[in-house]
């Protein structure tokens, strides 16, 4: 099984993302809860930062998933004796 990591990595950063982002529009006009921050919406930021950042390591992972695929793999050689032992 050759899972590539980037997968199931930007799929927990989407979801982390979704999370972030839906909670940040959906207190968009909360003055009081961004007052620490300057005013700044830094969930609905960094919501969309880390949404970004999943689909691109998910997409990535997917894409060098499919490029495996695609290779024909390669008999073993069991006649080779294997390093080590």
């Amino acid at each position: 099984m050759n899972l590539d990591l980037r997968i199931p990595m930007g799929l927990m950063f989407s979801i982390v993302g979704i999370i972030l982002t839906v909670f940040g529009i959906a207190t968009n006009h909360d003055a009081a809860l961004y007052a620490k921050s300057l005013g700044v919406n830094a969930n609905l930021w960094w919501g969309i930062v880390l949404l970004i950042f999943g689909q691109t390591m998910f997409q990535l992972g997917r894409r060098s998933q499919k490029r495996l695929a695609s290779q024909p793999s390669e008999p073993l050689d069991e006649s080779r004796p294997s390093h080590g032992h």
